[in-house]
């Protein structure tokens, strides 16, 4: 599918779940069919009789900044599995650790980490996760970090619907005074035991949803930056590497590369960024484009960061897609006290 006809469908679908829409689907219904006969096989590939492990990562990082005497920055993690950090055995390895301890390093402040995701969510859950984020007014995150839509895609959620979902939260959050940085759907082609042609099918229905959550969290002035397959190349080159074991979950590896791509968007969002940063380079190609062609761009490009522009073009709203260079995060561990506590309550799944 080519650029130009994956912003027609991702403009259809975002207009669809903004005005009430819910038919447009993600792929005909012979090939969703196969679609979920191949997942559910490659599910227990994946599964292997195991319970998946997610580590608790919530707590404070940056602690060596805390006598700067600003307060801590609060970052909340949404979404499903991967933003959980599903499939590493430390904390410090889960995305959340990681953004929490990039951002600190960048911001010279501790970072408060918390993380509402549920491994198996799909969008509807974004209600409930921001609600949670929400209950206390007096504890408004000053940025949240949405991973979400690999379930929608496997569990047949019309992509009107999931983006709907989507829309509604970043633009709860962003009323509630939080900033927003989406990482869109993953590109579930790239998952080692799907066999072709569940991997075409799986490949173009993730880029179909990550361009239409990227119109829709813009739209709701959010940021977006693609996960595609992962955040770069490197997971089809090196899957040994950059999978975790149960060959579903990124590794430590993989995380870490998720990580670096997002972390400057993150910055960004919160004004710690050189400004310089944020004028379009055009030997980057880098610029202003109607959203739904940015948001075509990206899904097809990992790592792609689209952020509101101008309010109105020729062909409506407007974006600026970025490549934004990627910054090295370490793997860190919350400080003991401020541990949520023992265990992790959520529970478990792909």
């Amino acid at each position: 599918m080519t650029s130009m006809s994956r912003a027609r469908v991702a403009r259809r679908i975002a207009a669809g779940a903004a005005y009430g829409g819910g038919g447009i689907g993600l792929a005909g219904a012979a090939a969703m069919g196969l679609l979920l006969a191949e997942v559910r096989l490659a599910r227990r590939q994946v599964g292997n009789g195991t319970t998946p492990h997610v580590p608790q990562a919530e707590g404070r990082y940056g602690h060596v900044y805390a006598g700067a005497g600003d307060p801590p920055l609060r970052l909340t993690m949404l979404g499903d599995s991967t933003a959980a950090g599903q499939g590493v055995h430390r904390a410090g390895q889960t995305p959340g650790a990681l953004l929490a301890s990039g951002l600190a390093a960048v911001a010279e402040r501790p970072v408060e980490l918390r993380n509402v995701a549920l491994p198996g969510a799909t969008s509807d859950d974004l209600d409930r996760q921001v609600a949670q984020t929400l209950a206390d007014p007096e504890r408004i995150p000053d940025i949240c970090v949405i991973m979400i839509g690999a379930n929608d895609v496997t569990h047949r959620m019309p992509a009107t619907r999931s983006v709907r979902h989507l829309s509604s939260a970043v633009r709860r959050l962003r009323t509630a005074g939080a900033e927003v940085v989406v990482g869109t759907c993953p590109d579930l082609g790239t998952i080692e035991p799907v066999q072709q042609p569940l991997r075409w099918l799986a490949r173009r229905a993730s880029r179909q949803l990550a361009a239409a959550q990227t119109i829709g969290a813009v739209e709701q002035g959010g940021r977006t930056v693609s996960l595609g397959d992962l955040l770069g190349p490197e997971f089809e080159a090196n899957p040994r590497e950059l999978f975790g074991p149960d060959h579903y979950h990124p590794s430590a590896e993989g995380y870490a590369t998720a990580a670096m791509a997002v972390l400057p968007t993150v910055c960004a969002a919160l004004s710690l960024w050189p400004a310089d940063e944020d004028r379009p380079d055009v030997s980057r190609r880098e610029g202003f484009l109607p959203v739904a062609r940015a948001a075509a761009e990206a899904a097809s490009e990992a790592g792609t960061e689209v952020a509101a522009a101008m309010p109105t073009g020729p062909t409506g709203p407007w974006a600026l897609l970025k490549r934004r260079r990627r910054r090295r995060v370490r793997a860190t561990e919350p400080t003991p006290a401020a541990n949520a506590g023992p265990g992790d309550p959520r529970p478990s799944g792909v």
